[in-house]
């Protein structure tokens, strides 16, 4: 295959700096190396922002959805959103030629085709004192309240919707005020990202610190960089692509050596697969626990030259927010290059139709206790020297507040063990007692002890906490209500378990969508 590249001519939003120094330069090639199986997924992946502001577009798009998401984790854990575009234009809404939408992505004979929807939506939990990463795959067709940016409701729609729709109002005003061309295509994308981003995190529940977004040009172009790509499947399968449908996959039971077109013939096939779009889903796991082993087993992550040709490859691709800092991504990449990832697929209730288009059911109250059992809650950790206060952002300090816990949960126990995990977390303890049944955990406040009070209804995955002038000054009440599992407590006070942040080490009793992919080797899917 003739190793064709596109590159468009395009204004992107470019930062003026110095020379870059040799810790910066680490800093970046270690940023993209660990980014880089994750960037080979139907769409997109993330590293540090700063020192790759040149020739990088840059979002502000989580400044807008920010205002209205749940309090920031109590310690320096990272969750990363990876959006997949399934957009045939590039970054100034000109359409991909066509041999790159028909010969080499299989993509049909339009770029009108696949609109704006983000296919690709995987949440990453970087922990921040290291150990296992947890890598949350949305499936696209969930049906959900989509959001815009500021919050509003854009109703009912599938969850890889939200950006389409936010967009395409976003271009009839702009268009009304005489913007046009790639500004109009660039400034209605960022409105597309805020109602992503604004979506996903009342969806789940958690706060989204950073994100990331490529299209489908950009996985083929970063797919050429880093080919020949060994994958394994259990069965023999085929797509052919006809008429705009397909993806092209023509693949063998076993070991398959994949170039950059096949690649994304891989990722994108739904069809003749048996669970369909959510086998889907688990090829894009794969293909990212593939990729990030050839990568380790060649060297790449130790070779700064290598690693600096694939930044040369990511930079035209990569829509990144503009909030990272290095030194964070620096302490948590080692997790995402030493197989320490397992990727898991968020459940469906099953399926229907709504609005004559196939949907999945979900339930997102089931959703956010997932979540929170799994990530919801992080600790501060104990400082390792006293002298260790430089590089390292410092970790979010509880709020002053005395925190009385009644159990409306049915769960034996469960105020006493909240109220500890509270404690450790830095909350004064208060009464602990019990309340009537509650079908959900609520969080209020007195004068004073609001900043508290939504920290912990964060982490609780509570919703926003509630002033009550019932509940004294300085004192939160927190009420457990059904589907709240308690922090289990070790011996020496650390907390463990689904409370505290660390991941469970028995998951089987979540109903996860199929079988978890675990990075670190070529894992076999259908």
């Amino acid at each position: 295959m003739a190793d064709r590249r596109y590159e468009p001519g395009r204004a992107v939003r470019r930062k003026g700096a110095p020379r870059p120094s040799k810790l910066v330069l680490l800093g970046r090639a270690v940023a993209v190396a660990a980014s880089a199986g994750v960037l080979l997924t139907a769409g997109f992946s993330w590293y540090t922002y700063h020192s790759l502001t040149t020739g990088m577009t840059s979002s502000d798009a989580l400044s807008v959805t920010q205002k209205n998401a749940p309090p920031k984790a109590l310690d320096n854990s990272v969750n990363l959103l990876l959006i997949g575009l399934d957009s045939r234009k590039d970054m100034n809404g000109n359409n991909l030629p066509n041999w790159v939408v028909q010969d080499e992505l299989h993509a049909g004979g339009s770029s009108d085709i696949g609109g704006y929807n983000t296919n690709t939506l995987i949440l990453l939990h970087i922990p921040a004192g290291g150990g296992q990463v947890q890598a949350f795959s949305i499936p696209r067709d969930d049906y959900v309240q989509t959001l815009n940016g500021d919050g509003s409701s854009q109703g009912m729609h599938k969850i890889k919707e939200a950006y389409g729709l936010a967009k395409s109002v976003a271009e009839t005003k702009l268009q009304a005020q005489g913007v046009k061309g790639a500004a109009l295509e660039q400034q209605s994308r960022e409105v597309g990202r805020e109602a992503t981003l604004a979506t996903v995190q009342q969806f789940l529940g958690v706060r989204i610190d950073h994100f990331a977004e490529v299209n489908l040009i950009g996985f083929y172009d970063i797919a050429q960089a880093v080919q020949p790509i060994t994958v394994c499947l259990k069965h023999a399968t085929s797509d052919p692509a006809m008429a705009g449908q397909g993806s092209g996959a023509n693949f063998h039971a076993g070991y398959n050596t994949l170039n950059a077109a096949q690649a994304l013939s891989f990722v994108r096939q739904r069809h003749n697969l048996t669970n369909g779009d959510l086998d889907r889903t688990h090829r894009q796991q794969a293909f990212i626990s593939s990729v990030e082993y050839k990568l380790k087993q060649e060297g790449l992550f130790s070779d700064l030259g290598k690693m600096q040709s694939l930044l040369d490859v990511v930079k035209k691709d990569v829509v990144l927010d503009n909030q990272w800092n290095i030194l964070d991504f620096a302490q948590q990449a080692p997790n995402l290059t030493g197989g320490k990832v397992v990727f898991n697929t968020l459940p469906i209730q099953g399926f229907a139709t709504r609005n004559q288009e196939s949907v999945n059911l979900v339930d997102p109250d089931q959703v956010k206790r997932i979540m929170q059992r799994l990530i919801g809650r992080d600790p501060s950790p104990a400082p390792s020297a006293p002298a260790a206060a430089s590089s390292a952002a410092a970790p979010v300090k509880a709020a002053p507040a005395v925190v009385d816990v009644e159990n409306g949960s049915g769960v034996t126990g469960a105020a006493a063990a909240e109220s500890k995990a509270l404690v450790a977390l830095g909350y004064t303890a208060g009464q602990v007692g019990s309340h009537a049944a509650r079908s959900h955990t609520t969080v209020l406040y007195g004068a004073g002890a609001d900043t508290a009070a939504q920290q912990i209804a964060g982490n609780l995955g509570a919703g926003s906490a509630t002033a009550s002038s019932a509940v004294k000054a300085g004192h939160v009440e927190v009420i457990l209500g059904a589907g709240f599992t308690p922090p289990a407590v070790s011996g020496s006070g650390a907390q463990s378990g689904s409370g505290s942040g660390a991941v469970p080490s028995d998951t089987s009793s979540i109903p996860f969508q199929g079988a978890a992919v675990q990075a670190g080797g070529i894992p076999c899917v259908n």
